[in-house]
């Protein structure tokens, strides 16, 4: 694998309970995107494909869009079909990798940060919003670095699922900085209790990803043309508290035509 994506060596396929979190994350997403203009999706950031298989599953046409080869080679290995494609890229680059329009866009997973300035932001929400059909929805999730950099965050919850060899370890550290960005160094390990030594890492890599916060984004979107855009503090739909929630969603519509005033 390349030596300059921090993707590489880390199998987020096998590090997630990804049936526990596809069902708990399905509701809301079916709620959001019931009345999507067309079943032709994006999945922007789309890491091993889980989500774009989960959408196809409910009939939808999905493409999904990731920067790194590692992440499409794992999501690649399950096949494409005719509803399912995956491309190569920088989601900031959206309306230059696609074709045609889509009925809505997702971005979940954190991905988000990987966009690590404004003028990159804001060619992703100008180029998403040419390629949305009108009323379109863009839903996406990341952490809320608000209360990442109010509190010092220094790591995600630790998740810990069964191996053939004892137990995979994800452990995802964080350094929020002053100046907004946030070194990730995602690792994985192997447990044995009982062993010597118990722990075994078998990989970690660092990502210096952005921290956008919500007064950051809004006006970005804003501009692209995206109105209305609902905050919530996470999938399940609670509102957002920039002090306690532990997420940021925000659901953007693209914006419909205004009805024409009838002629005299």
């Amino acid at each position: 694998m390349a030596d300059d994506d921090p993707f590489s060596l880390i199998d987020y396929r096998r590090l997630i309970d990804w049936p526990t979190r596809l069902a708990r994350e399905w509701p809301f997403f079916a709620r959001a995107l019931a009345d999507a203009p067309s079943r032709r999706i994006l999945d922007l950031g789309c890491g091993p494909g889980e989500h774009a298989r989960l959408f196809v599953s409910h009939g939808f046409e999905v493409v999904g869009i990731d920067a790194s080869e590692a992440q499409l080679a794992n999501a690649r290995e399950q096949g494409e079909s005719a509803a399912l494609r995956f491309i190569k890229g920088d989601i900031a680059d959206v309306e230059a990798l696609t074709e045609g329009t889509f009925g809505a866009a997702i971005c979940v997973g954190n991905t988000l940060p990987s966009v690590p300035n404004d003028e990159r932001m804001s060619r992703l929400a100008d180029g998403l919003r040419r390629r949305l059909l009108p009323g379109a929805r863009w839903v996406t999730q990341i952490l809320n670095y608000d209360r990442v950099a109010a509190t010092r965050q220094r790591a995600l919850p630790v998740n810990v699922l069964p191996d053939e060899d004892g137990e995979l370890v994800f452990l995802r550290l964080m350094d929020p900085k002053p100046d907004g960005r946030v070194i990730f160094t995602p690792a994985m390990l192997r447990y044995r209790s009982g062993g010597d030594p118990p722990l075994e890492l078998l990989a970690a890599r660092h990502a210096d990803m952005r921290g956008w916060r919500l007064a950051e984004l809004e006006p970005i979107l804003r501009a692209a043309g995206f109105d209305p855009i609902e905050a919530l503090g996470g999938i399940d739909g609670a509102p957002f508290d920039a002090e306690a929630s532990s997420d940021l969603v925000l659901v953007a519509r693209s914006p419909k035509p205004k009805a024409q005033s009838p002629e005299p």
